[in-house]
């Protein structure tokens, strides 16, 4: 018997010289329209961002507290007749003639000998081939039905596919777990049926194993991603001029499916810029990403930090400044804004030229005198690279949209590293008014933040927590 539990849920200017197209298109007057939400595209290691410019609002994707559960169950719309046990067999034990095992494990098109599946459920590990692909593969060798088990990388990452034969997706442990079970029984049997639903599951969210993440590529100084938003098992309105596979044979034609990636996370956020901008129309593409950034969560609905899919600590080159919260959104208390000056000075102290200043601006920008600092961007994060035993000072600049408060900072300390904020406290009269700090960073222990340390910046009145991320990393 199978019992998976399964849980629902632009590129910057790089160079002194010629921006990309995609990063002048993006940077168009970012005064006059709201921000431009960019999905981080669905690659796996390392620094995989192609949107790490500043006026883009990047998000990567979580998992939802929603589930579909039980005991042998398929993810697919269709199931095994009744509760009738299924030969069982491991598709690395079914290679066909003159293809490799490797192939066959991972349930590569062709790989599978037809004697050996017909009729049986077989298990296909994740990676490499798609999802769908792989139960393609099964059902034209005349198997019953497929368990996919997911890699190491997958790791707990569960996702709901338009399968095209009865079908279950199970985390690693479980596909261990269901291997162990294959290579001990004599004759390994189980059953599929169609799912339940569940909700409230924990730990929730947590991070896709499939979506892009930082360090910044081509601006370390500029923390990527932003935020992070559902984007796993997402149920959408869909096409009915293609099928929910996109293949050409099958013809299901369905009015909403699952779909899961950072086309499914980038609408969240596009429809809660677009709620921020009906509420408060005077603000700024700034100050509504602003917004969704400091009133974001960096813990789960368990109380503690946001995992990867391998439920290990995710951090902020996974989901940014955390989770998005419409609701705390509406009334964040301070914003970190910007003007397009703001973003030209950026791009003067990456020392681009006057002609490429212009196709930005759409006239001629001077530079000022004295060259700025790319890390006092006055960004809602704050990101200090190759720091010293001299240490660094960054500036913000933030603009209270509440009412008359005061507020006090607190420092989450990055490992190795000591944090002060001058000054601490900083009272406002009225709304629209704005204080310029001082962030001081100061190396305790380099070692500890050699590969990148991570701490926040949270200013409180005692209701409202403006929170932004803090990342260092110590010189070699």
């Amino acid at each position: 018997m199978v019992s998976p539990t399964t849980t629902s849920t632009t590129p910057s200017p790089s160079g002194p010289s010629t921006p990309s197209a995609a990063a002048s298109a993006l940077s168009a007057r970012p005064e006059t329209r709201a921000p431009s939400p960019a999905p981080s595209p669905t690659l796996r290691r390392g620094s995989s961002l192609s949107v790490p410019a500043p006026w883009t609002a990047s998000s990567r994707l979580t998992s939802c507290s929603t589930a579909q559960r039980s005991r042998g169950q398929s993810m697919s719309e269709t199931s095994l007749k009744g509760k009738e046990s299924y030969p069982m067999i491991d598709s690395a034990e079914a290679a066909a003639p003159g293809r490799a095992v490797d192939d066959a494990k991972i349930c590569l098109q062709g790989s599978l000998d037809p004697e050996k599946v017909k009729g049986k459920i077989v298990v296909c590990l994740r990676g490499t081939s798609a999802r769908v692909a792989k139960g393609l593969t099964v059902l034209q060798a005349g198997g019953a039905a497929m368990v996919l088990a997911n890699d190491a990388a997958s790791g707990n990452e569960i996702i709901a596919d338009a399968h095209l034969l009865p079908a279950t997706h199970i985390r690693h442990s479980d596909g261990l777990t269901l291997y162990n079970y294959l290579k001990s029984a004599k004759s390994p049997e189980g059953y599929l049926e169609k799912p339940e639903t569940i909700l409230e599951t924990k730990p929730a969210p947590y991070m896709a194993a499939f979506s892009s993440q930082g360090p910044n590529p081509v601006n370390p100084e500029i923390l990527k991603p932003d935020i992070t938003a559902p984007g796993v098992s997402v149920i959408a309105a869909f096409t009915r001029a293609m099928a929910p596979t996109e293949l050409a044979f099958d013809e299901r034609r369905v009015a909403f499916t699952s779909m899961s990636g950072t086309s499914m996370s980038c609408p969240h956020v596009s429809g809660l810029v677009g709620l921020l901008k009906a509420l408060h129309p005077d603000w700024s593409p700034s100050a509504i990403k602003s917004a969704m950034m400091t009133t974001a969560i960096d813990v789960d609905n368990k109380g503690e930090s946001i995992l990867n899919a391998s439920l290990a600590p995710a951090g902020p080159f996974a989901y940014g400044a955390g989770h998005v919260w419409p609701s705390r959104s509406m009334n964040p208390g301070l914003v970190y804004d910007l003007g397009p000056d703001h973003y030209l000075d950026f791009l003067c102290a990456l020392k681009y030229n006057a002609t490429v200043l212009s196709m930005f601006n759409g006239e001629p920008y001077k530079c000022p005198e004295k060259a700025p600092k790319i890390e006092d961007l006055n960004y809602p994060s704050i990101t200090v690279v190759n720091l010293t035993a001299s240490g660094a000072m960054v500036k913000r600049t933030v603009k209270n949209v509440g009412s008359p408060c005061k507020y006090k900072a607190m420092v989450r300390q990055p490992a190795g590293v000591h944090v002060t904020v001058s000054p601490d406290v900083m009272e406002f009269g009225k709304k629209g008014e704005e204080k310029t700090f001082e962030v001081k960073f100061e190396t305790k222990n380099a070692k500890l933040a050699k590969n990148y340390a991570f701490g926040a910046l949270i200013w409180s009145n005692g209701v409202q927590f403006v929170k932004s991320p803090i990342v260092v990393k110590t010189a070699a």
